[in-house]
């Protein structure tokens, strides 16, 4: 028997507050800010470029030398790339205008995904409209309740984001401990319908490589997939710019997923997955960020394929930027500074430890015509905050000399200041930059 229906003046009235001020977080977010103030320190984030950026950039009107963008090899401003993105834009307008399983397929699409998937020697590739998204996408597609996915500890956000949506069980280790990562397949691994190993070709914060052989071998006698994500490996390892398997001397085939991004080296928006037919043929069906995504926009897929191309006749970018970074690796080094675990390949960290210092630092250091961004916790473990350099092929020797003579000179300045102010160590979120719920890696 239905029942009548329920009148208004019968549902209890509560008092709804839809203040997006009441956010968890956000009276936390402003008592940062009071805090960064009262300190007289500026936010570090969101400094607004005024042009093309590459070794050089403009910032409120000051040309600075420029260490906080990923274009390692200076092919954002080369005129082949910028003009396949013109000409793609002239034929196909600016938009694909719709998801490519409708109506959103074009002919660039697919000499793109070509063109990666020679990169890394598979069968084929899929292009998503955002790096984060392809790591979300597929691992979310790929892994469910009764599997298991094992992630170095400071793998990238995206990676862990895909591996909650997956509802698959996740075990982090230690960081390039491929010992302890053996232990917990011996352990782990058996409980577990399926299994992923998730990698990246070269740590973003860090600067450093795995051991892709063993990974290899712990895969292959355990049972799992290898996901290697490459997004800032591609244009920086191996003699031509092919990432890690180059850079190893391994065939690329005995990984099972490549991820990789379009926004580093190749000079545009995007990310993908490359790998054998069947996984790409899967994503293409299932993977939300791509069924239910536009498809690439003309200029982006053009400019990625040109940067591509441009990579491959103009190798001796690959071989400045090498020759750059391990120029500021050993400078450093050489003047004193804590460059972790780097080992010299397009990043090169310059640990600091208090997060209020590395925002000093940065700020001290603009003023002086250097650009460079701290990376503080929660995006990095307490006590490891770091100035983070970004290396370009188009850097000159003149400006990593004086940027690292600058840090010597500035450092030594914050730590003479916080020490006459009397300042203790503090967190990012006590020095009023970054909230305490942010996220596990930085981008």
């Amino acid at each position: 028997m239905r029942g009548r229906p329920v009148t208004s003046a019968e549902v209890p009235q509560r008092s709804y507050d839809t203040s997006f001020e009441t956010l968890p977080g956000f009276e936390e977010l402003k008592i940062m800010r009071a805090a960064g103030d009262l300190l007289g320190v500026a936010n570090p984030f969101y400094r607004a470029h005024e042009g093309c950026a590459g070794a050089t950039t403009r910032i409120e009107g000051q040309e600075v030398i420029n260490f906080a963008s990923y274009d390692y090899l200076g092919l954002n401003a080369h005129p082949a790339v910028r003009q396949a993105a013109h000409d793609a834009v002239s034929k196909y307008g600016t938009s694909v205008s719709a998801s490519r399983l409708v109506a959103g397929e074009r002919p660039f699409h697919r000499e793109l995904e070509a063109a990666l998937a020679g990169l890394h020697q598979q069968d084929d590739a899929i292009a998503f409209v955002s790096g984060h998204a392809a790591n979300v996408a597929t691992i979310g597609s790929l892994l469910g309740a009764e599997d298991v996915i094992f992630h170095d500890a400071l793998i990238h956000n995206s990676i862990i984001v895909g591996a909650e949506l997956s509802g698959a069980r996740r075990r982090s280790f230690p960081h390039n401990d491929l010992d302890a990562l053996e232990a917990m397949l011996a352990s782990e691994r058996p409980r577990s319908q399926r299994a992923l190993i998730a990698v990246e070709g070269l740590y973003s914060m860090d600067g450093d490589m795995p051991d892709l052989a063993r990974l290899i071998a712990l895969k292959e006698r355990h049972g799992c997939w290898l996901m290697v994500d490459e997004a800032h490996s591609v244009g920086v390892l191996g003699a031509r710019g092919h990432g890690l398997a180059e850079q190893a001397g391994i065939d690329p085939t005995r990984v099972d997923i490549w991820m990789g991004t379009l926004s580093k080296s190749l000079a545009s928006c995007g990310g993908y997955i490359a790998g054998p037919q069947p996984l790409i043929d899967f994503l293409k069906a299932t993977a939300p960020g791509f069924v239910y995504s536009v498809g690439l926009p003309p200029a982006a897929s053009a400019a990625a394929r040109a940067a591509l191309a441009v990579m491959g006749e103009e190798s001796e970018r690959v071989a400045r930027l090498t020759t750059n970074s391990r120029l500021f690796l050993a400078e450093a080094q050489a003047a004193g500074l804590d460059t972790g675990t780097a080992e010299g390949h397009a990043i090169v960290p310059v640990m600091v430890g208090d997060s209020l210092k590395a925002v000093m630092l940065s700020e001290r250091l603009l003023a002086r015509g250097i650009n460079v961004l701290p990376i503080i916790h929660p995006a990095v473990p307490h006590l490891s905050a770091r100035l983070r350099f970004f290396i370009s092929a188009t850097h000159e020797t003149n400006q990593i000399r004086t940027a690292v003579a600058l840090v010597v000179e500035e450092l030594a300045q914050c730590d003479a200041r916080m020490a006459g102010l009397g300042l203790t160590i503090l967190s990012a979120e006590q020095a009023g930059f970054m909230p305490a719920t942010a996220r596990e890696t930085a981008p």
